[in-house]
C-alpha cells in the first residue's frame, strides 16, 4: 500500500528513439499519470535530476533535450490538501474591517500551504481566526488554497500584507498590484555600501539555470522587474540600511536585484554572501546577531492601497521587528 504522506520517486530511462525530445514532453509521455504542467513545476523545483548528479546540484530546464540512456529520478511530494485546516495560530493584525485584514507577518511564516509547508501558514492562521470569531467571510476568495491572498511575502521576509475578505475587494486589490499603483516600501540591511547610493535596478528576473530553486537576473526571457533603492544609513563600509520601493512584484525581487549589484541582503540563505574584509569591521556581538539569523534581514514596512473605488487610499507603517532592530542597535555602536 502506498503511503500518501510520503514522496513517490520514479526512475525513468531514455530509450532508443526518444533522444532529442524536450525533457518535460518526454516525461509526460512516459509518466501518463502526471500532467506536463505538474512535471514542469517539479523540474523547476529541483525534483527532477539526472541519476549521476548529486541531489540538489541539478540545473535542469523543462526544454532541455534528453539523450539516449540518460536516467532521470523524479521525486513527487505528497499532495497538499485542497482545503487548508483552520489553526489557532497567533497573528499580528494591524487593521481589520468588513473588507480587509492588514497583517504584520512574522519572519519564518509561510503565506499559504505548499509541499514542505502543509500547515502552520498564514492561510491556516486566517482560517483559524475566522473560525474563532464564527466568521466565514474568507471562504471562496482566491480559491480554497489561498483564501483572500492577493500578494505574498517570502517565508523569511517580515512585514505588512493585505488580505481581502470578499470578491469585490479581492478584484480591486489584484488590479492595483497588476497596474503597479499599490505602494510597497521595504527596508533591508545589505552587505557593503551601494555606489551610487540611490538609483533604480531594471532587469528581467527568471529562474536560474544554475540552481532551479533560485531566481536570477537573466538576459533573455524572464519577467521585467523594477526596484528603486536608496541608502538610508551606512555603517562604515560593511553594512547599509537600504530603502527599496517596488515597481514590480517578482519572486525574490529585492533579494535578487541587490545581490546582482554585489550588495546582498544580510542573512539571505539563497543570495547572501558579502566581503570577509568588510565583515571584519563588525563587532563580535553584531557577528553573533547575524549568525543567529536563519532568514534575510528584509521587512515590508509601508503599504498603501485603495479598498473602495473613489475613496482615499489607506496607508500603514509597521515598526522594525526585534531581529531587525536588535541588529541596527548593534551596528549603531560602530
Amino acid at each position: 500500500m502506498i503511503d500518501k504522506n510520503q514522496d513517490i520517486t520514479y526512475t525513468v530511462k531514455v530509450p532508443v528513439g526518444k533522444a532529442g525530445q524536450r525533457l518535460d514532453s518526454f516525461l509526460a509521455e512516459t509518466l501518463s499519470e502526471i500532467s506536463r504542467t505538474r512535471l514542469k513545476v517539479l523540474i523547476d523545483e529541483g525534483n527532477v535530476i539526472l541519476e549521476q548528479d548529486a541531489p540538489g546540484s541539478s540545473a535542469l530546464d523543462p526544454s532541455r533535450k534528453v539523450l539516449e540512456n540518460q536516467v532521470f529520478l523524479i521525486k513527487v511530494p505528497p499532495p497538499v490538501s485542497a482545503i487548508p485546516e483552520a489553526q489557532l495560530i497567533p497573528l499580528d493584525i494591524v487593521y481589520e474591517d468588513n473588507n480587509i485584514f492588514v497583517i504584520n507577518k512574522a519572519a519564518g511564516m509561510v503565506v499559504h500551504p505548499a509541499p514542505g509547508s502543509p500547515d502552520g501558514t498564514l492561510v491556516n492562521a486566517l482560517l483559524g481566526h475566522n473560525l474563532r470569531l464564527g466568521d466565514g467571510s474568507l471562504s471562496g476568495i482566491g480559491g480554497v488554497e489561498r483564501p483572500g491572498i492577493v500578494h505574498r511575502l517570502d517565508k523569511g521576509t517580515s512585514g505588512l500584507m493585505v488580505v481581502a475578505k470578499n470578491d469585490v475587494t479581492h478584484r480591486l486589490l489584484s488590479e492595483q498590484f497588476s497596474d503597479r499603483s499599490i505602494k510597497r516600501v521595504y527596508f533591508a540591511l545589505v552587505w557593503g555600501v551601494p555606489n551610487p547610493t540611490q538609483g533604480e535596478i531594471s532587469s528581467n528576473i527568471g529562474r536560474s539555470r544554475i540552481n532551479r530553486k533560485k531566481m536570477a537576473v537573466v538576459r533573455g526571457g524572464g519577467k521585467v522587474a523594477l526596484t528603486h533603492f536608496k541608502v538610508v544609513k551606512s555603517y562604515g563600509k560593511a553594512v547599509s540600511l537600504v530603502e527599496c520601493r517596488l515597481g514590480t512584484g517578482r519572486t525574490h525581487q529585492i533579494r535578487v536585484h541587490m545581490a546582482s549589484l554585489g550588495y546582498p541582503v544580510i542573512g539571505d540563505p539563497l543570495y547572501g554572501g558579502g566581503s570577509k574584509v568588510k565583515r571584519q569591521e563588525l563587532s563580535d556581538t553584531a557577528h553573533a546577531e547575524i549568525k543567529s539569523l536563519d532568514h534575510q534581514v528584509l521587512h515590508a514596512k509601508i503599504l498603501g492601497f485603495v479598498v473602495k473605488s473613489g475613496q482615499e487610499p489607506l496607508f500603514f507603517e509597521s515598526n522594525f521587528p526585534s531581529y531587525f532592530s536588535k541588529l541596527i542597535d548593534e551596528l549603531d555602536k560602530m
